[in-house]
């Protein structure tokens, strides 16, 4: 009888032990971050990738180079061609002047025959063959004209067409620059100074440590809790110095359910079905990356 009691009552402290520590937290979750994985852009040695993991970098620096030897000929040999088409245009004004001239003294006659003719000095056939001259003279003006215009503008599509070509060479030397989107830490490092890039080659992860958010889960019934920007405590795992609190806000909450992780823990253990949030938290370099964490309400 008395064993039966004495384990009564260490059911009941043990039950009250883990509703006390139940009560310090509202769930549980893992700390992570946003990473990027920054590829090669173009192709080609890498000449220079002076990176190592740990390293703190500002986005848009230089952090390496890719060769761009064959891109710089390619560019030379496109800007001779442009020089060429150049060469190969033609001057209208120039190439109609002589028609343009003929055309002006065809109507100088015109003027002076019909002024002939209306003293009766010449007859009206010297006067309409001026006139049938100026006509063929404006037709072969036009059509000299047009023909000229048209050899101007095919050329102009050609060097335009080039132009383009250029445009793209240049973006991929832009390319061939190895930079950071954005700043934060090398976390993992790909490729090293004289290996062969291809578009598309990871070449390292990086992410900012600073802003660091935690991915909790939370049950059906503790969604009326909490809203998105809703200020909340944030604990995060000190080891044998306890836990240290943090100021966390609600940047994201799931609209679908999901089967509780086994690794995970919400305030009812019993919950199958939770949803999944996440809690911005300014990280002051003691949090890492995968550690476990705390949230708790605020009332």
């Amino acid at each position: 009888m008395k064993r039966i009691s004495f384990f009564s009552f260490f059911i009941v402290l043990l039950f009250s032990a883990c509703n006390n520590k139940n009560s310090n937290y509202d769930a549980t979750g893992v700390f992570e971050t946003t990473e990027i994985v920054v590829s090669a852009k173009s192709n080609g040695e890498i000449l220079q990738f002076d990176i190592s993991e740990g390293q703190e970098e500002v986005a848009g620096r230089t952090l390496g180079v890719i060769d761009t030897t064959q891109l710089y000929f390619k560019k030379m040999q496109l800007q001779a061609s442009v020089k060429a088409i150049n060469s190969r245009r033609v001057n209208v004004a120039n190439q109609i002047a002589v028609l343009r001239q003929q055309l002006e003294t065809a109507k100088s006659e015109r003027q002076r025959f019909a002024k002939l003719v209306s003293e009766n000095a010449a007859n009206q056939k010297q006067l309409d063959d001026i006139n049938a001259q100026i006509a063929t003279l404006e037709k072969q003006l036009a059509a000299q004209t047009e023909t000229l215009g048209n050899t101007n503008s095919s050329l102009t599509y050609e060097q335009q067409a080039i132009v383009a070509q250029i445009a793209q060479i240049d973006d991929q030397i832009k390319n061939s620059v190895i930079k950071s989107p954005v700043s934060g830490t090398i976390l993992e490092k790909f490729a090293e100074a004289g290996e062969l890039a291809t578009v598309g080659k990871p070449l390292f992860k990086i992410a900012n440590l600073e802003k660091m958010y935690l991915r909790a889960y939370i049950a059906s019934s503790q969604l009326t809790e909490l809203k998105i920007g809703q200020q909340v405590k944030v604990f995060s795992d000190l080891g044998e110095k306890g836990r240290k609190e943090y100021a966390g806000a609600v940047s994201w909450i799931s609209d679908k359910a999901e089967f509780t992780p086994k690794t995970i823990q919400t305030r009812d253990v019993r919950a199958n079905l939770v949803y999944a949030v996440k809690i911005s938290v300014k990280n002051d370099g003691y949090i890492k990356k995968g550690m476990y964490g705390e949230i708790l309400f605020e009332n």
